[in-house]
C-alpha cells in the first residue's frame, strides 16, 4: 500500500472514530483478513529466503534480512505492550530480538509474534478497541494501534520483497 493511500485510509478512519468514538463496522473481521493475508506472505517469504541470506544486507548501515524479520516480530509485541497495555508473553526479550540471525529461530519468532497479535485482536472487545490511547504522541482510539501495526508490517513486507528479489528469490505467491 502506498504511503499516500495508507495515510488517506488512516485519515478517514480517524475522522470516523472521532465523530462517533466507535469501532468502524466490520473493522475486526476486515483487519484480521488483511493481517492474516500479510502474515502468510511474510512467513512464506521468510521460508523461501535461504538461511545463508539471512545475514545479507543491501548496503552498509542497512538492516540485514533477519533483522528486518525480527524488527517486525519485535513491533508485533511492542505496539500492544506500549500502546494497549498488553504485555508480551513471558520469555520474549524485545531488546535482543533484532540480533538473531538463525533462520529457524527467526521463523519461529515471526510465527509466535503473529499468533500473539492475532489472539489479542480476536479477544479485544469493541469497548476496548474504542478506548483512547496514545500512539506516536497523538490520542487515538485503540483500534488505530492495530491499524498502525499492520501498516508497519506491510511496510517491511515490501522491503523484504525487494530484498528477496535482489537475491534472486521470487515471492512464492508471485510464481
Amino acid at each position: 500500500m502506498s504511503h499516500a493511500l495508507r495515510n488517506a485510509v488512516l485519515a478517514v478512519l480517524l475522522t470516523a472514530a472521532s465523530a462517533g468514538a466507535q469501532t468502524p463496522p466490520g473493522f475486526r473481521a476486515e483487519w484480521l483478513r488483511q493481517f492474516n493475508a500479510s502474515a502468510e506472505k511474510f512467513i512464506a517469504l521468510a521460508e523461501a529466503m535461504p538461511a545463508d541470506r539471512y545475514t545479507w544486507s543491501p548496503g552498509d548501515g542497512v538492516m540485514p534480512v533477519a533483522q528486518v524479520y525480527m524488527h517486525v516480530s519485535s513491533y508485533n509485541y511492542g505496539y500492544p505492550a506500549d500502546n494497549l497495555g498488553i504485555a508480551a508473553p513471558a520469555g520474549v526479550n524485545r531488546e535482543a530480538m533484532e540480533d538473531e540471525r538463525q533462520k529457524e529461530i527467526v521463523l519461529e519468532a515471526l510465527r509466535q509474534s503473529m499468533a500473539h497479535v492475532r489472539a489479542l485482536a480476536e479477544k479485544l472487545t469493541d469497548e476496548q478497541l474504542t478506548h483512547p490511547t496514545e500512539l506516536y504522541g497523538r490520542q487515538v482510539p485503540s483500534w488505530s494501534v492495530l491499524l498502525q501495526l499492520l501498516a508497519h508490517m506491510n511496510e517491511h513486507l515490501g522491503q523484504s520483497i525487494a530484498y528477496a528479489r535482489m537475491n534472486g528469490i521470487v515471492p512464492p505467491w508471485s510464481r
